[in-house]
């Protein structure tokens, strides 16, 4: 037994080669630790296609979070090292404008729809600084289950939401904002109209989505609709459009009207190190080619690229259901943007949400 138990001498050179190369592998990486911090990207799970934020070039490293809200606190405290986030354009004005920094990608934006434009300055002015890179962007549909028969009236529109056979089995959107939109939409309005959100047909027609809805929660909701208990939704397109590629139970309808339109951004927050590191720009245009467009367009994410370039991509999908990944142009001019709220915007929004739905919600 005592002679079993002893190594013999080939085996102990083995195992001293192999702990010297551990420990070089160890040595290795204290000295990457020691040096200047890694350039990152915040991100959502979820909110980034997996194909797309794996491939990041050396020596940039992603860091998930599991909620928005868990990024923003990250995102909050100093950044030894260039960062990029992504976000939503619901989420981005979370950032502090102080921390953003300008973005170098002029080329690229040169590649994109004009209507890209507005969210790369976040909004602001023309003139304003580039501060994110809109890599997609998507509507708002209205997602039916087993409801052929209201597939056949789109012609209705946002009216459909109305319809009697919906009471309680109807899923809106969290957000109040959207939901106002659709209501302006219903009354032939715009938000930017002079008076639109005076007109006193509109708490009215608040509270009566109020009543048609089982739900506001368009993330969560869609369970609902796929468990039998509400008949439609309105999500955003890009949750929806997968869905609509595997369960044929499902139809979806953007109305001629148009909707909100939403956008996924990338920002970065000025480095408070003296790390730098150059933008990954061959990274990003990685998402707008082939073949990882095909990916990210099978997660329903559409990078705002001129329709030329995207026709070759869209032809491989259904034909129903391109019109819901790039929109016919006259039903894309008539989709908005949401700008951040001012002060006072804020508070008008506020008071016509509270007076339909109650002062419970917030009008964000």
């Amino acid at each position: 037994m005592e002679t079993r138990a002893l190594l013999s001498r080939r085996r102990l050179l083995q195992l001293t080669a192999a702990g010297g190369a551990l420990l070089g592998v160890a040595a290795l990486g204290g000295c990457r630790g020691l040096g200047a911090a890694e350039p990152q990207l915040l991100l959502v799970r979820g909110q980034l296609p997996a194909a797309w934020w794996k491939a990041l070039p050396e020596p940039w490293r992603p860091r998930p979070f599991d909620t928005p809200q868990a990024l923003l606190q990250a995102s909050a405290a100093p950044q030894p090292a260039p960062t990029l986030v992504a976000l939503g354009d619901g989420w981005a004005p979370g950032l502090p404008p102080a921390r953003l920094a300008p973005l170098a990608v002029e080329g690229l934006l040169r590649e994109l729809d004009p209507m890209a434009l507005a969210p790369s300055r976040l909004f602001a002015p023309l003139g304003a600084p580039t501060l994110a890179f809109p890599w997609a962007f998507g509507t708002w549909v209205l997602l039916l289950r087993n409801r052929s028969d209201l597939l056949r009236r789109r012609d209705e529109g946002w009216g459909l939401l109305l319809d009697s056979s919906l009471r309680g089995r109807l899923v809106l959107p969290s957000s109040p904002r959207v939901v106002i939109e659709l209501a302006l939409r219903q009354l032939g309005l715009a938000a930017a109209d002079p008076g639109a959100l005076g007109d006193p047909r509109l708490p009215q027609r608040l509270a009566q989505l109020r009543r048609q809805a089982l739900a506001f929660d368009e993330r969560d909701g869609v369970q609902l609709l796929l468990a039998g208990d509400a008949d439609a939704a309105v999500v955003p397109s890009q949750r929806a459009l997968p869905l609509l590629l595997r369960d044929p139970r499902l139809e979806a309808l953007l109305p001629e009207s148009g909707s909100p339109l939403s956008w996924q951004l990338l920002l970065q927050l000025a480095a408070d190190g003296d790390g730098a590191a150059p933008m990954p720009l061959e990274w990003l245009r990685d998402g707008l080619t082939l073949p990882l467009l095909d990916r990210l367009l099978a997660a329903g994410w559409v990078p705002p690229l001129p329709p030329q370039r995207l026709e070759p991509a869209l032809a491989r999908w259904p034909r129903r259901l391109r019109p819901l990944l790039l929109p016919p142009p006259a039903v894309l001019a008539r989709c908005t943007n949401l700008p951040p709220f001012s002060a006072a915007e804020q508070g008008r929004w506020q008071t016509l949400w509270d007076g339909a739905m109650g002062p419970a919600r917030g009008a964000g």
